[in-house]
């Protein structure tokens, strides 16, 4: 079986050495975005072995394998796969058994269980999740409402959003908005600057779920710095000033105490983290209201 190789290009593995790469076929009948998100999580596990990421999306005809695997066959490594067409697999799985390959159909353990437990055969849909549902519209809208509202836009539409991000610059608003109305949710993000006060909106009445994100005064002072160096457009005096960052940071803390409003340090989170940890507390304040709303 190939295994990892020293160099990002095709040569054999040295006797003797530590390999440092490998390469790793993503094949998909889709975006193959699936694919990827797993494939990451699992070659995360291997942090000292680095992978030459190879991705074939919208693979349904014949014509198009035969091209990914001449690709297969010109830099051998592990092959997962999101294909439906039964031919297309079955010729896959062959010419790697031939190349002496591994390859995966990495939904197959998953499907298995859903037919165990639901007791139905599965009905094979090539993109089956990217169709243009209700949930896609939504995502859609939600992603335009988002955009319009960024860094304190409109902030008279408040009362539209699912949530509102709060935050002083530099602790990944934008982002993780996005982030949020790609699953759908409405979001706006409003920057904390202590001489300007909060909108009136925010404070009003209105249904939004409301969150702030700090993050250490030694990672926004990167954040700016590295900012004002590329950009050119601040002071980067006093927008990376330490101090001034601290006391920005403190007026967040302070603002959020006064409301009642949540706060997560982003620090060491990745946007993906910060976006589940913001709905996860969403939800828990909903079961809180239910469960309030049901004693009353």
């Amino acid at each position: 079986m190939a295994g990892p190789v020293d160099n990002p290009t095709r040569c054999p593995q040295m006797p003797n050495t530590l390999p440092s790469y490998y390469h790793m076929h993503l094949v998909s009948d889709s975006t193959g975005d699936t694919l990827t998100a797993i494939a990451k999580a699992a070659a995360a596990q291997y942090s000292t072995l680095k992978p030459i990421e190879h991705m074939h999306p919208l693979v349904r005809t014949p014509r198009q394998l035969r091209r990914v695997l001449q690709e297969i066959e010109q830099a051998p490594g592990i092959v997962l796969y999101t294909v439906v067409n039964r031919e297309l697999v079955a010729e896959l799985e062959d010419r790697c058994r031939e190349l002496n390959v591994p390859a995966h159909a990495v939904l197959q353990p998953i499907m298995q269980v859903f037919e165990s437990y639901l007791g139905a055969p599965q009905t094979p849909t090539v993109a089956g999740q990217h169709v243009l549902d209700a949930s896609y519209f939504k995502r859609i809208d939600a992603l335009n409402f988002t955009m319009q509202h960024d860094d304190g836009r409109l902030p008279e539409d408040l009362n539209k959003a699912d949530i509102i991000l709060l935050g002083i610059s530099r602790t990944s608003k934008t982002p993780t908005s996005i982030y949020l109305a790609q699953r759908g949710y409405k979001t706006t993000n409003l920057p904390l600057v202590p001489e300007i006060p909060l909108p009136p909106a925010l404070t009003g009445a209105h249904s939004a779920f409301i969150v702030c994100l700090i993050a250490s005064v030694d990672r926004i002072t990167e954040v700016r710095r590295n900012r004002a160096l590329l950009m050119s457009d601040r002071d980067i005096n006093a927008y990376a000033d330490r101090t001034q960052i601290a006391e920005e940071i403190a007026y967040s803390r302070r603002v959020c105490a006064d409301h009642g409003w949540p706060v997560i340090d982003v620090t060491r989170k990745s946007v993906e983290e910060t976006a589940a940890t913001v709905i996860q507390l969403m939800n828990n304040r909903r079961s809180e209201t239910r469960g309030i709303e049901s004693a009353s």
